[in-house]
């Protein structure tokens, strides 16, 4: 299973269909949908140079992001932690300080500014952190507040660290830390100091912050299905959504799953670049799922750099192979709060190597329609029938090689998408076997369409429909792939993702390349669910 691949330039251009065209698809977030709104695409998880890991200033970083790459909206998440560097890379003078204190006097204020002056325009941005979770794995957390990015929200990300860190008091005001202290008690160091944290912003900052559990199974000792059930049952409104398909996909070990390359272990490697929790059909998100909790797959960048110094390599630049296509709302409120109310509301998708850049997904009966995330009422026995509608752009961004800014005319599509469905059942309660059971045995793969099994009109939307009778409560999801089954190390006979393998090349330069090629010959997709619910 884990033997080494040689995927050269010559295999992997004999795999796409060459467009000859370099620019990326105007028609990006088309698409049609009964709501009115529009959709967007974001990143959730970005570094700049004030992450001691990262190595990009935050100049940079935005202009790729919004410039080069198109996106609408980026969330800044570095880490929660002793800060040594500005905006810029300059060292700070009276550093360390704490991040909090760092994003106050250099992130928020560069940010804001450069938008005031007319860069970044009708663009996004909103500084959140990259916590480290105690006894767990990396968590992001956004804290909007009652008006996002101001003094006060500003303060209660410094509050936040203060509590739920081990940073030093007299890193903080005094007269804050005194105020603090009056208002709770630090905790930083057990899985109940997590929980904490949690209830802390479910208390506080209920409908005004989230969280993102973040690659989640890269490493063998970070979560257990029962974390994840906890997190949501403390902090049901902030914790609605884990990173499924991570960034990092630059790197040798595909999304930085490391864990060895063992039968043990393969629950901690990457399938086709996304975690085990989604990728595997009946694993972890849908026994939360199953459960009818709403939790949100994303993907992101978790950019910190793309190459550097010609020896290393990490994760690819924010809208660059990674995107979350988020429909907002005509009604939504402005800038970064009508974002986390769509974010919260799950109508979204999220691809790998603009393997599409639209998809309508909806189950309707005959009185009304429910797309992503949300809920269709239908009556036991009711004819319901499923669309699913979707369209790859001219070209994406691979690029050859590596560094050159090169885009190679790599037209995506795909080979085939799979409608997977699962039954909703009782919410299992803690200290029961239930509440550790990672699987729900009762989601399977229940239709698979290919182009012989939909229509593409003048646009270049391809169209497909399945209809089923409801006689119980079930959730349903898509996932499609560039990939036919049996593909030699990358699928299995069922069409499942299999185990990425490690890319261990000396050269460097040909290292990036073959890491590049391994990722753009193995392209996803994932939706959020629909749930259809019997009435009674």
């Amino acid at each position: 299973m884990f033997k080494k691949s040689d995927l050269s330039v010559a295999v992997i251009t004999s795999i796409f269909i060459l467009s000859g065209c370099n620019s990326s698809d105007s028609d990006s977030k088309s698409g049609s949908t009964a709501p009115n709104g529009k959709w967007t695409t974001g990143d959730l998880h970005v570094h700049s140079i004030q992450s001691d890991d990262a190595q990009r200033d935050l100049k940079d970083v935005l202009d790729y992001s919004f410039d080069q790459y198109g996106l609408d909206w980026v969330f800044l998440t570095n880490h929660l932690r002793d800060s040594t560097r500005d905006h810029r890379g300059s060292d700070i003078a009276e550093g360390p300080i704490p991040f909090s204190v760092g994003m106050e006097k250099y992130e928020v204020p560069f940010t804001q500014m450069a938008q005031l002056v007319g860069h970044y325009e009708e663009k996004t941005i909103f500084s959140a952190f990259e916590w480290d979770m105690p006894t767990h794995e990396h968590f992001n957390i956004a804290i909007l507040g009652e008006d996002p990015q101001s003094i006060d929200s500003l303060k209660a990300i410094q509050q936040f660290e203060y509590y739920f860190t081990d940073r030093d008091p007299a890193m903080f005001n005094p007269e804050d830390v005194s105020q603090w202290d009056e208002q709770g008690e630090r905790a930083f160091t057990t899985h109940e100091d997590a929980l904490k944290a949690l209830a802390w912003l479910q208390a506080n900052y209920p409908t005004s912050s989230f969280g993102l559990i973040n690659h989640p199974s890269r490493y063998s000792d970070s979560y257990v299905i029962s974390d994840f059930r906890e997190f949501n049952d403390i902090a049901p409104d902030v914790v609605f959504s884990l990173e499924g398909m991570m960034g990092g996909q630059m790197e040798p070990d595909r999304g930085s799953y490391m864990e060895p390359y063992t039968e043990e272990f393969l629950p901690y490697r990457s399938y086709g670049g996304a975690d085990y929790i989604i990728a595997q059909v009946g694993g972890q998100w849908d026994a939360l799922l199953g459960e009818g909790r709403r939790i949100w797959n994303f993907a992101n960048s978790d950019y910190h750099f793309k190459t550097n110094d010609g020896l290393y390599s990490s994760g690819y630049r924010p809208g660059e192979y990674a995107k979350n296509h988020l429909w907002v709302p005509e009604n939504a409120e402005e800038g970064v709060k009508g974002l986390l109310q769509s974010l919260r509301s799950g109508k979204s998708f999220s691809t790998y190597g603009d393997i599409i850049n639209a998809l309508d997904f909806n189950v309707s009966n005959q009185n009304s329609t429910a797309y992503m995330g949300s809920d269709l009422n239908v009556s036991q026995g009711e004819e319901v029938t499923i669309t699913i509608r979707f369209k790859s752009p001219e070209s994406n961004n691979y690029e050859y090689e590596v560094g050159s800014g090169q885009t190679g005319g790599m037209k995506p599509f795909v080979h085939h998408v799979d409608l997977i469905a699962g039954d909703v059942y009782q919410k299992a309660e803690p200290g029961t076997p239930e509440y550790d059971q990672a699987t729900n045995p009762t989601t399977k793969v229940i239709a698979r369409f290919t182009q012989d099994d939909w229509t593409v009109d003048d646009e270049g939307f391809a169209t497909m429909t399945f209809s089923f009778t409801a006689e119980k409560d079930q959730y349903f999801r898509l996932r499609g792939t560039n990939l036919a089954p049996n593909t030699p190390y990358q699928t299995d006979e069922n069409g499942n993702p299999l185990p990425d393998e490690l890319v261990n090349i000396d050269d460097h330069q040909s290292r990036f390349n073959a890491i590049n090629d391994r990722n753009y010959y193995d392209l996803w997709f994932y939706s959020n669910p629909i749930f259809v619910v019997i009435s009674e």
